[in-house]
């Protein structure tokens, strides 16, 4: 069997184990807030066409939620459609990741060592099975590096012109894009060779990508609501003045996050490699690892210093950079001894951690070993939707024998976009919020009454009345979330509303 044969038989097994990582088990893990009002958003827009820019109105891009809709034609299960666009997108960044590494290196073994690694990564199997733009970013982000080293490498326009393309859907899709535009002159690095005429031609070719990118995005001012992007944005950074005044903070909590995110979710051995490919004092392929050094670093910096808010998912779009360096650092690693002995066994050191994490996830998430703010976010708090699907089909089973209005806490995520997404073909059902601190039957419940079948859908941590039965209220069922690290729990309540 020839070197290329091989290569594409090995690229077709990690495909195959990529593909069974995403979509095995896809529900297992509860609806997320954000999944809740991503796919509500798909909805609304594919039944209103005239609402197609509706996630502007929370500053928000939407071209997740247009690429959403189409899968509702095949997907019955609404959390599903979302979720296997966000599969397929990683499945696309898989072979971008290799594509990356032998752009790079040259090297058959390290690409492949390097798609492998990122196909079973917990980073990136977790957030690939997410109904969230994430995914979908990191898949353009990637393709954007590649097309714009190749248009540098070989200066051809039209690679240049897929870039600008590329990138463009990146920024359609979440802010963070505009990465690329700091970090790309970094790819002119591999110009060869670095003339004066090569570079000059290498900048005009970088200009109209970003000339397409800008172009691309300008379409977002056809929504009525561009300006809330900026606003929204605004909202999760601190201004620069502000940061002057303390560099330090929140920049050091905010790595120690970012440590612990890879820590978990790279696996710590993992985490030494990327640490060791991305400072190894040795002068082999010194171009390449700064390139991706910058483009894994550089974004954990910034944000680090900006944010308000910080999580894992914030930082997925710097982990195919991070596995590249992991690969090349196990690459470099295995080359002291005979038949990469040592580079099969580094490798498994990583991949085999990660398949048992990954295992976790897809059939007992509560089980799963995360950062603590991802824990709490996906599986224990308000954030985390169990039960809800299982809510919403009892609701519409009521609704056959009748009108049924559905009182849920909050005003959006879960429960409440969460309710509506599940029963958006239920036509005689309707979802009210009645607020986030319940401690008696909101009115509008109780005027229901009459000529509605009524109930209430509650989280315990917001529900604060010792007797519910006193004020009219039927416990139907509850649903557990993962244990807290205190031992205490929270559950999803499920109510019908009785009159007094």
């Amino acid at each position: 069997m020839t070197s290329w044969k091989k290569i594409v038989l090995t690229g077709a097994v990690i495909l195959f184990f990529g593909i069974l990582l995403r979509f095995t088990n896809l529900n297992s893990l509860p609806i997320f807030a954000d999944e809740a009002i991503y796919v509500r958003w798909s909805q609304v827009m594919r039944a209103e066409a005239t609402l197609r820019f509706l996630p502007l109105s929370d500053g928000k891009q939407p071209f997740f939620m247009w690429l959403t809709i189409p899968f509702f034609k095949i997907i019955s299960d609404p959390l599903l459609a979302g979720r296997t666009l966000s599969a397929l997108a990683d499945l696309a960044t898989i072979m971008g990741v290799a594509f990356t590494a032998y752009i790079l290196f040259k090297n058959k073994r390290l690409s492949v060592l390097a798609g492998a690694i990122y196909s079973v990564l917990p980073y990136s199997v977790f957030f690939g099975r997410m109904a969230l733009a994430d995914s979908l970013l990191v898949m353009f982000y990637v393709w954007t590096f590649n097309l714009l080293a190749l248009s540098f490498i070989h200066l051809r326009l039209d690679l240049a012109m897929l870039a600008g393309f590329s990138l463009g859907f990146a920024w359609l899709t979440k802010s963070p894009a505009v990465f690329v535009f700091l970090l790309s002159p970094s790819v002119f690095l591999l110009i060869k060779p670095l003339t004066r005429r090569n570079f000059i031609v290498a900048c005009g070719l970088w200009l109209v990508a970003c000339v397409i990118a800008i172009g691309m995005y300008n379409i977002l001012r056809l929504g009525p609501q561009f300006h809330m992007i900026a606003i929204r944005n605004a909202d999760y950074v601190y201004p620069v003045l502000e940061v002057i005044r303390h560099p330090l903070d929140p920049l050091i909590p905010h790595l120690k996050d970012s440590l612990n995110f890879y820590f978990y979710l790279a696996t710590p051995i993992g985490l030494l490699f990327a640490i060791w490919g991305t400072f190894e004092v040795h002068r082999s392929h010194l171009r390449q690892r700064l390139i991706l050094a910058l483009w894994f670093l550089v974004p954990i910096f910034v944000q680090s210093s900006l944010a308000k808010a910080f999580t894992a998912r914030y930082l997925l779009f710097t982990v195919p950079f991070a596995v590249i360096l992991i690969a090349h650092a196990i690459e470099h690693f295995g080359q002291k001894s005979q038949k990469h002995v040592l580079t099969l066994a580094a490798a498994g050191l990583v991949i085999i951690p990660s398949l048992v994490v990954d295992w976790s996830l897809l059939f007992n998430p509560p089980s799963t070993p995360l950062p603590r703010i991802e824990r709490a976010g996906y599986l224990e708090e308000w954030t985390a939707g169990q039960g809800l699907r299982d809510i919403s089909f009892q609701l519409a089973q009521f609704a056959k024998s009748g009108p049924v209005l559905v009182g849920s806490e909050g005003f959006f995520g879960t429960p409440f976009d969460a309710l509506q997404l599940y029963l958006n073909n239920v036509s005689n059902v309707r979802v009210i919020g009645v607020g986030v601190w319940i401690d008696s039957v909101h009115e509008k419940l109780q005027n229901a009454l009459a000529d509605n079948q009524v109930f209430l859908i509650v989280n315990s941590s917001r529900f604060h009345n010792d007797d519910p039965e006193k004020i009219g209220l039927k416990l139907l069922s509850s649903y557990p979330k993962a244990v807290k690290p205190d031992g205490t729990r929270e559950y999803t309540l499920f109510f019908q509303v009785l009159p007094k």
